[in-house]
Formats: C-alpha cells, sequence, structure tokens
C-alpha cells in the first residue's frame, strides 16, 4: 500500500511487454482492492493503479460528494476530478510511467469520475471502461475525444443508474469524437460474469494509442 497525495493505492507492475495501465475507481463504499479481480481477467498482464476515494459517506468512500442519490455536489466533482488528475501525474512519476496509455476502469462512482474528467481533461485517459456510470454534468462545450475508446455498461433492471443514463453518455461521448460501444446487461447495479466478458472482449478488440 502506498501513498500519493491522500490517495491510499495499490501498484501492480505489468506482467507482459504492453505500457498499458488500468486506473481502477471502485464504487460507493468499496476500496482498492475491489476491483483487482476484474483487472486480473480483463488485462491479466497490464499495470494497474488503484486508489482508495478519499470523500467518506457515512464512513464509505467515494470519489465525490453527492447531495443525494443521483444528485452531485458539482462543485466537489470538479474540485475531486481535479485532485484525481494530479494523482495521475504524480504517480505517473513515482513509478516511471511516463509512457504509459492509462484506460480508465471504473464502476458506478468511479465510472462517474472518469466520465467527468473525459469530459474535462480530455488528454489524460487512452480509452475508459465505465459500468453503470451515470451522465455526471453537462459541459457548455463539448471536448475533443476523437478516437478514443470507451466502453459502457448498464442493466435494464438497475434501480439507482436507469439504462437510460448509459445512452445518454454513450451519445455524449460519440458526440466528442469517441469510439463508443455500449453493453446493457439484465442484472441489477453490479458487476455481472457476462459484463466481464464483454469487457474482455472489447478490451481484446483494441489498439489504445
Amino acid at each position: 500500500m502506498s501513498e500519493i497525495l491522500g490517495f491510499k493505492y495499490i501498484y501492480r507492475e505489468r506482467s507482459g511487454s504492453t505500457d498499458n495501465l488500468l486506473l481502477l475507481l471502485h464504487g460507493t463504499g468499496g476500496n482498492e482492492t475491489d476491483l483487482l479481480p476484474l483487472a486480473n481477467e480483463v488485462a491479466p498482464e497490464w499495470a494497474v493503479i488503484s486508489p482508495r476515494g478519499k470523500v467518506l459517506e457515512n464512513g464509505m468512500p467515494r470519489f465525490f460528494k453527492r447531495l443525494a442519490e443521483g444528485v452531485f455536489d458539482m462543485e466537489d466533482l470538479a474540485l475531486q476530478s481535479a485532485d484525481l488528475v494530479q494523482f495521475i501525474s504524480e504517480v505517473r512519476k513515482a513509478h516511471n510511467l511516463d509512457k504509459a496509455r492509462i484506460v480508465a476502469f471504473g464502476f458506478s462512482n468511479g465510472a462517474n469520475i472518469a466520465a467527468s474528467i473525459l469530459l474535462t481533461y480530455p488528454d489524460i485517459f487512452s480509452g475508459a471502461i465505465l459500468l453503470h456510470p451515470m451522465v455526471p454534468f453537462t459541459p457548455k462545450l463539448l471536448p475533443h475525444l476523437e478516437g478514443i475508446p470507451v466502453f459502457i455498461s448498464g442493466s435494464e433492471n438497475d434501480r439507482i443508474v436507469p439504462a437510460e443514463e448509459s445512452f445518454r453518455l454513450s451519445e455524449m461521448f460519440q458526440n466528442s469524437g469517441a469510439e463508443v460501444e455500449v453493453s446493457i446487461q439484465n442484472g441489477g447495479h453490479g458487476v455481472t460474469i457476462s459484463e466481464i466478458e464483454a469487457v474482455k472482449v472489447w478490451v481484446n478488440s483494441q489498439s489504445f494509442r
């Protein structure tokens, strides 16, 4: 376990020749270990950085504050997005990852802050895997995300994040030039086996730049 800028995180070195790196971003109440098994499934040879969210909601770690279910604290979202971008910069230096192509892999709250960074800092990620995300905000001007691959998954039975959110976010990214794939599952607000299988197929089909 290491710590940079108040983010406790796990770093796993790559085991193959790729310069790709997964940035794992857990959901509400999760921690830096939650998505590691999924990373092992979808990209076992990639390097991994997995931070723990610094914001606490009733003792549960998150990456930014919310005012109610599905209602984000927009000021804190902007602040925490900038803080996470700075963390990414510092962790690159700490582990000699200057050449790494970073692909965000977030679930729920983690997917939401990844989407926020894509919309605000379009040069940070080479791709993104967003499981059960919401539209974090509507920017005044769409970013330039030409050619950036984005995978979005949702569920028809998700009571927290309606499937419509997946399509809204997809449309926003497509209008920004991203190459988006959407996968809608039958489960609830959780990650299913079929979801991870779809992610694996998608990852293996991409050439991240």
